[in-house]
């Protein structure tokens, strides 16, 4: 027994040291990124590696702000981000229902088809996805950065999974109450499923917060710019200004971190919970 318990020990403790390892490879990106933010540009890239600056220069924050219109980025990247996660919510909780309750001819092979989707790289969809938006006149509007991310298969998985650890029992009992379909699932199913929202909410805002590529694609003009394109802009053919663009990128991860601290106990419980059928 004595010997069980010292296997035990060591176990922990190698489990705890291989996390902690994790941890610090994991943060030392970030560290580096905060105080390269208050760095001289001569500072950046020293023979030997500097990792604090000889004085921290918090004008770079002011400069980053002043050198483009973030507060406009920002207030795009918020507006996106925000219309994106509620329209997947809205979206998946319908769809993750209708495959999880109702019983419709194709419905198992349309469920396979969606999780398909989950297997193509986003990049092949970029050109016939632009062409889609060019027809539509959308280029260079909201309608490009919120529409085509509404659908989330990974999103309408998650819900399902979650929809079908729910007793049946419910279901039976709305009915008797006069409650339809619709009824059934925005006042039973969804306030039992706050933590797969969570999970699902946290995931999608994000993604949409780092967005890159796509926004770049879709946008023109400064005025339609959100957050991860416009700090962009510190870098150019010849050159990048390192400090400035480590400031912004500093200023736009605080929203994640508060959303994030926000809802994480709902995020764990519902990566916990979802898969478990009852």
């Amino acid at each position: 027994m004595a010997r069980g318990r010292t296997l035990s020990i060591g176990t922990r403790l190698l489990v705890h040291l291989v996390l902690i390892i994790g941890v610090v490879i994991m943060i030392i990106p970030f560290v580096w990124m905060v105080t390269t933010s208050l760095k001289q540009d001569w500072e950046v890239f020293t023979p030997q590696m500097q990792w604090l600056p000889e004085t921290p220069i918090w004008r770079n924050y002011v400069e980053a702000w002043e050198t483009a219109p973030f507060g406009r980025y920002y207030a795009n990247t918020v507006f996106v981000a925000t219309m994106v996660v509620l329209g997947q919510l809205i979206i998946c909780s319908m769809a993750a229902y209708a495959f999880a309750r109702l019983r419709f001819p194709g419905r198992d092979v349309l469920f396979v088809g969606v999780i398909g989707t989950m297997m193509l790289p986003g990049t092949i969809m970029l050109v016939p996805s632009y062409l889609i938006l060019h027809w539509l006149n959308w280029i260079d509007t909201y309608y490009a950065l919120v529409v085509p991310s509404l659908f989330n298969a990974f999103g309408i998985f998650l819900m399902r999974q979650f929809f079908l650890t729910i007793p049946r029992e419910l279901d039976d009992a709305a009915v008797i109450d006069g409650a339809s379909r619709f009824g059934i699932l925005w006042r039973v199913y969804v306030p039992l499923s706050k933590p797969a929202l969570a999970t699902i909410g946290i995931f999608t805002f994000m993604g949409q917060w780092n967005s890159f590529i796509w926004p770049l694609i879709v946008t023109n003009s400064e005025e339609m710019r959100v957050i991860t394109t416009g700090i962009s802009m510190f870098k150019d053919q010849y050159n990048t200004n390192w400090t400035l663009m480590m400031a912004a990128s500093t200023t736009a991860t605080v929203p994640l971190l508060i959303v994030f601290l926000f809802a994480q106990r709902w995020f764990i419980e519902g990566i916990t919970l979802t898969g478990l059928k009852g």
